[in-house]
């Protein structure tokens, strides 16, 4: 591990070398700049959250209450303000990780402007926003790092030996605010290859997890809308390698390939694939189909036909050319699609859900660990769910299972605000808040990520922020709705100039340049102090 003793070391040995043209660069410096970047690239953060990430899966295989969890962001400053409030709150960042969600990209971050989670937008913004997303986390080690620098430097000029000790172990022990991110790579943006590329450019910007699910990569919709076509096994299966080559290529050898399926919710399919023998997976793929037995003799010229039990069937095709799957497979085809995955490289698995409903989660988990024990989610706790609503009729129907007295409640109406105070609301609002333990715990979900939060607090807040600042309150609705309350809970931010990284720049500014430096930071001069107070 390398200490700010043993970089000052390292660089001292490098001005030795090169003698008398160094004599201004101070040792001390050039080591403390080095501790504030511990990342030099991409890659290395890859490499160093896939160990991370594999470390986690191990600790939840032996231990399902020790489960992870991510919040998605669609703007570095929110996964940076994320993580600050994780090392504020709880000391640590342990086993908490950022999403990159495809449906906020598209969303906020397409030049075509916002769009529908279709892979409509550009397949280069996704790298960039991992790009971005680490660029701010590593700027927040490097303002929490300059602090604690700041602090070393004032100690060592008191002669206080005991603090300067104390901070010395702090920087060598620093917990830093890269974590790793579950990124989304939708169904690939084209074929295997330009999977494989976009996967090298996502793991460059320092993803350590790709998530790729199976639908069709032109005709991609969003997992909880409808519309949704898949694609044969040997079709994902190849993108999976795709994945896998990419990270080795790169040297990423512990890369997690997340592996999604939407056959829940999906009834289409675009093609028939090649079945070589009976219960093959091509086979047992054609097996879902929708089909009419038929005569021969009611066959047309050129018609695509199947042999099924002795006798021929016709597959049901739309318009669109597209196959219909049989209605009541879903769940079978959830659970062949999640072992196919598990035993052909995927790591983890992803089920698109119509509900948050831990029972019926575990039902289809559990069929998939008689195959493969160690199988694992990673769940989408959607803001697609209205999770009162869904969690009060559970509640409901829990109540009416177990002979209790549902007469004052109406099941239809179950979101009402006239309920909020009773035993139901109460009831849900407990399953609500232990859903993720719950789950953890009896449906193999080892991650649980929102995919969409921020999109929907940034409307939150600006809605009650604009409500009051342009209605009666004026300034006020800031003042107490915003500023009071950063104050109160010490966040960082209030102090925007220091967050922004002007402290940074002063100190480089004084390593440069010496007494010549003009500094931003001037006590009588920085609005900034006025929140010391």
């Amino acid at each position: 591990m390398t200490t700010y003793t043993s970089a000052i070391d390292a660089v001292r040995a490098v001005k030795a070398k090169f003698g008398t043209p160094w004599s201004a660069i101070s040792p001390e410096d050039a080591a403390r700049m080095q501790m504030q970047n511990r990342f030099r690239t991409g890659l290395d953060i890859a490499k160093y959250t896939a160990g991370i990430m594999r470390r986690d899966m191990a600790e939840y295989d032996a231990d399902t209450s020790k489960y992870t969890q991510s919040l998605g962001c669609w703007h570095g400053f929110v996964a940076q303000q994320k993580m600050i409030a994780n090392k504020k709150y709880f000391g640590t960042t342990e086993k908490k990780y950022l999403y990159l969600s495809g449906w906020m990209v598209a969303a906020l971050r397409s030049e075509f402007g916002p769009l529908p989670d279709q892979s409509m937008h550009e397949k280069t913004s996704v790298p960039a926003l991992i790009e971005e997303l680490y660029t701010f986390l590593r700027q927040a080690d490097a303002k929490e790092m300059n602090d604690l620098f700041r602090s070393l430097k004032k100690a060592q000029e008191a002669g206080d030996t005991a603090k300067a000790k104390d901070l010395e172990e702090q920087i060598n022990n620093y917990e830093t605010h890269v974590v790793p991110v579950i990124a989304d790579i939708d169904a690939g943006f084209g074929n295997d290859e330009a999977t494989y590329l976009l996967t090298k450019k996502m793991i460059e910007a320092g993803a350590c997890a790709i998530q790729i699910e199976n639908q069709v990569s032109d005709a991609k919709q969003c997992g909880h809308q409808a519309g949704k076509v898949t694609v044969p096994h040997e079709d994902f299966i190849a993108k999976i390698n795709a994945v896998r080559y990419a990270f080795l290529e790169l040297g990423v050898e512990e890369g997690i390939i997340v592996a999604r399926t939407d056959s829940e919710g999906a009834d289409l399919t675009q093609k028939i694939p090649v079945s070589n023998k009976k219960g093959d997976l091509a086979s047992q793929y054609i097996s879902y189909l929708a089909t009419q037995e038929i005569d021969i003799s009611e066959a047309q010229d050129d018609e695509i036909l199947i042999k099924r039990d002795g006798k021929l069937h016709r597959p049901t095709r739309l318009a669109s050319g597209l196959y219909q799957f049989r209605e009541g497979t879903q769940i079978d085809r959830v659970v062949l699609d999640c072992i196919t995955s598990l035993q052909n490289g995927a790591d983890l698995l992803w089920i698109e859900t119509p509900t948050p409903n831990v029972k019926e989660i575990a039902h289809m988990v559990n069929r998939v660990k008689e195959v493969v024990p160690n199988a694992k989610l990673v769940y989408n706790n959607s803001p697609s769910f209205n999770w009162t609503l869904n969690f009060r009729q559970q509640a409901y129907d829990r109540f009416v299972a177990e002979g209790k007295d549902v007469s004052a409640y109406d099941r239809a109406k179950l979101m009402s605000i006239d309920y909020d105070e009773t035993e139901l609301a109460k009831d849900a609002d407990e399953k609500i808040r232990t859903f993720q333990a719950d789950s953890a715990r009896e449906a193999g979900i080892f991650h649980h990520l929102i995919t969409l939060p921020t999109y929907h607090t940034t409307a939150l807040h600006m809605h009650e922020l604009s409500k009051g600042y342009f209605g009666d309150q004026g300034m006020l609705a800031y003042v107490a709705g915003v500023q009071r309350k950063e104050i109160r809970e010490g966040v960082a931010c209030v102090k925007h100039q220091a967050m922004a990284g002007s402290d940074i720049g002063d100190d480089h500014k004084e390593i440069f340049a010496g007494e010549q430096a003009l500094k931003a930071g001037d006590d009588s001069k920085n609005t900034m102090n006025q929140f010391s107070a």
